[in-house]
């Protein structure tokens, strides 16, 4: 089942200057194909919620946000513990301690933009959520769901964190635990936030990523809850098409920013015939249209900051 991706290197595109004269290299395939290779290995056995392989993954990308000179932004470091319970099922362990990944880029800015992904998945099938029929024992790697979104935060935690100047915008980047319980680590934080909500420019959420399909393109929801969308998306065209989607609310972690009148992108390259499956595995990947896809989320962003804080609409 354990595969790694082939590393593809690329000529690293340079970015021209941005609002805050920003000038690093872009999305890596290669860095997202590291990422994604161990954050969806057989040993991480899955990353269920509360397991020994969802540990490790929570120190990986901490690792990497103390790499990037990101602070601490968690109740405990970077990490924010909370309690999930899983529910579908009947489990010895229904209550598990679960851990949000939070790191804060300070560009002694007013307002702050949330970039976010979930690192966990199903584990070994016990969760309640597999599309297998008989999922027990069967180790999800979930290399699509979500290792690809995770290596997409690291993607741009490394960018915003590499320029030369400051922007005019903090970022806040958090790997959410428990999605795949019900948006547990997404409903905990934005219960239970470590900066103001009212100091929240947008959220961006990245899940599923990874398997790009040129007929579908990406879609990118959340386009109608903002009047300044369609400016900033003015422009963002690159070497994916991709295709928009007004709603907010979803089934992943931006819904739950969207529930707190926060305006919302959500980057995703659609469901496949291993989503919560066993299959969804790292040699599946596309990791140069996903180095692509995330040109296009910088692209918005810095677009973004040209702006003054967006204004929350309903679609």
């Amino acid at each position: 089942m354990q595969y790694k991706l082939l590393l593809f290197f690329a000529c690293l595109t340079i970015y021209g200057c941005t609002s805050a004269q920003q000038e690093t290299t872009g999305p890596d395939p290669a860095r997202i194909a590291e990422h994604i290779n161990f954050l969806a290995s057989d040993e991480m056995k899955g990353r269920g919620t509360g397991s020994e392989g969802t540990r490790r993954a929570a120190a990986y990308i901490a690792g990497r946000f103390g790499d990037y000179g990101l602070a601490p932004k968690g109740t405990e470091g970077y990490f924010q513990p909370f309690t999930a319970k899983v529910t579908r099922v009947k489990v010895d362990d229904s209550l598990r301690t679960a851990r949000n990944v939070i790191g804060f880029l300070d560009n002694g800015a007013e307002y702050t933009i949330i970039i976010g992904a979930h690192y966990d998945h199903l584990g070994e099938g016990r969760q309640g959520s597999s599309k297998d029929p008989h999922p027990e024992g069967k180790i999800h790697n979930g290399a699509d769901d979500n290792a690809s979104g995770v290596a997409g935060l690291l993607e741009m935690a490394h960018y915003f964190s590499s320029g030369k100047l400051k922007e005019p915008y903090n970022f806040l980047f958090i790997a959410f635990s428990a999605e795949e319980l019900g948006l547990l680590g997404s409903k905990y934080f934005t219960g239970h936030p470590t900066i103001p909500l009212s100091s929240v420019n947008f959220m961006l959420n990245m899940d599923m990523i990874g398997r790009y399909n040129p007929e579908r393109g990406v879609g990118i929801g959340g386009y109608g809850t903002s009047p300044s969308w369609p400016e900033i998306f003015e422009g963002a065209e690159g070497k994916v098409k991709f295709f928009t989607d007004p709603a907010g609310s979803g089934g992943s972690d931006h819904g739950s920013f969207y529930a707190k009148d926060l305006p919302v992108l959500f980057l995703h390259t659609g469901g496949h015939e291993d989503y919560h499956m066993p299959g969804d595995d790292t040699e599946k990947v596309d990791v140069k249209s996903e180095a692509a896809i995330l040109e296009i989320g910088i692209r918005l962003i810095e677009n973004a900051m040209e702006l003054p804080k967006l204004e929350f609409i309903k679609p």
